[in-house]
């Protein structure tokens, strides 16, 4: 072969073609489009999401007071000068402390908050310069958000924004089969007056608030788009124009799918069914895709004073062993009160969701779906870590002294309990212990697990399979 740095005029040409083609591979990445950049780069900015599994959503405005649904304004058909006035000017949260909100997550072992900065009523938790209806000019007269991503950051959180494209503040929003005005004909009229070009640069303005004003802001949390008949999607937003500005305030954003762009690949990062359980890992096109669930403790997202309709600790962390089971996320919100505290009731179970996740946690995070060739047992959930290759069989109904694990023969190092590490010893159906009862119970590929009695003293027992 020819060294080509041997000969003056082919070392210049060699030089050239080395240089040109340097260029032209800069320019391909520079000359890519903002859409193909975040499409680029979504596993890197989705990597620490898919990791840490476990957030909490926190819906919190000036709902807070009449504390009876954060849709209130719009179930009681209420408009806004008189949702103002009963409830703006009573708004002042001296119990605000978003430490303790930001150890509450930690605690739970949650890796990320996602509060909301902007409900469908309008109401801003920060000082826009866009809008007189936030928290600032209340007489608790401060911004909310920016002690809130200083006590997130501070304890290791990712920060997440929740951002409303409603508003029934806005004077350009049209009436529309939301509105609280909905059915008001007189109200409806006025639709013709309205200019909803205007209300698109507001929301602009808005998210480069949000976006530009509070450092590095991990997800943001869109919602939501109905589209059809009296309804409003991508086009009344600009849906195209929103992701394409907060994309280029924070390019290593991730954001959710409820702007009405799921047709686009750059539309959206992840999927989100919100208070139910996908009956198995959401696909799009025939492919499998991120996804997160958003679940209440109970029946409403904002405080609800007299909801009763609470989950149990049990159901809540077998709920996020389940969505993570299927290769999810799990969102649990908590509702703050017009004082600006957790309530007993929330507080009663994001400690035990703590206390459970203090010793199972390896069973959550950097955890999805078990490979295929692993059956789970009958009331037991399985989650895999592909890295550390163990797998975790979550005992939701703890089983009488036996578990059999079909077809596990084989695949098993060493089985231990996830909360002590202490060994379950297990074996296998063999001629030597190929009784009549054996026979009937274990297949020849089963593992018998042998467990004690006693349930462990922890609300979701794990067994942890360090596998061949």
């Amino acid at each position: 072969m020819i060294n080509l740095f041997q000969k003056p005029l082919l070392k210049k040409l060699a030089l050239a073609c080395l240089l040109f083609g340097s260029v032209s591979s800069q320019a391909v990445a520079q000359g890519k489009d903002w859409k193909e950049k975040s499409i680029d780069n979504k596993e890197e900015r989705m990597a620490w999401w898919k990791n840490d599994r476990f957030g909490m959503f926190i819906h919190w405005g000036l709902y807070a007071l009449p504390a009876r649904h954060e849709w209130v304004q719009q179930i009681e058909r209420t408009d806004h000068e008189t949702y103002k006035k009963k409830y703006f000017d009573l708004f002042n949260p001296d119990l605000y402390h978003p430490e303790e909100w930001a150890l509450a997550a930690k605690n739970a072992g949650m890796k990320y908050v996602v509060l909301t900065a902007k409900h469908h009523e309008g109401f801003c938790l920060w000082d826009t310069k866009s809008s007189n209806f936030n928290a600032a000019k209340t007489p608790y007269g401060k911004d909310l958000l920016k002690p809130f991503v200083e006590a997130c950051r501070k304890n290791g959180l990712k920060v997440g924004f929740y951002f409303s494209v409603i508003d029934w503040y806005h004077p350009d929003f049209t009436i529309d089969n939301t509105h609280p005005l909905r059915g008001n004909q007189e109200a409806i009229a006025t639709n013709s007056g309205k200019n909803m070009d205007n209300f698109r640069k507001y929301l602009k303005e808005q998210v480069r608030e949000l976006l530009g004003n509070y450092g590095k802001i991990d997800l943001l949390f869109w919602d939501f788009s109905y589209p059809g008949p009296n309804g409003k999607g991508n086009k009344d937003w600009d849906s195209e124009g929103l992701i394409k500005l907060a994309r280029e305030l924070q390019p290593n954003i991730i954001m959710n799918d409820r702007l009405d762009m799921g047709a686009e690949a750059w539309g959206w990062d992840y999927k989100t069914p919100e208070q139910f359980m996908p009956n198995e890992w959401p696909t799009f096109n025939g492919v499998r895709v991120p996804w997160e669930t958003c679940q209440t403790f109970s029946g409403s997202w904002g405080y609800h004073r007299d909801e009763n309709t609470w989950k149990s600790s049990n159901q809540l962390i077998a709920m996020l062993i389940e969505v993570v089971s299927k290769g999810g996320n799990l969102l649990l919100n908590v509702g703050p009160t017009a004082r600006g505290n957790f309530d007993d009731r929330a507080n009663d179970r994001l400690e035990a969701i703590g206390k459970w996740m203090k010793f199972h946690s390896a069973s959550i995070y950097g955890c999805t779906e078990a490979p295929a060739d692993f059956q789970k047992p009958g009331n037991t959930l399985l989650t895999y870590n592909p890295k550390t290759k163990r797998l975790y069989v979550h005992l939701l109904q703890y089983p009488f002294k036996t578990l059999y694990l079909p077809n596990f023969k084989g695949k098993v190092k060493y089985a231990q309990f996830l909360h002590d590490n202490s060994e379950v010893k297990y074996t296998s159906r063999t001629k030597s212990n190929d009784g009549e009862h054996m026979a009937i119970t274990a297949r020849e590929n089963d593992l018998i697990m042998d467990l004690p009695v006693v349930k462990p003293n922890v609300e979701i027992p794990v067994i942890e399979l360090i596998l061949n």
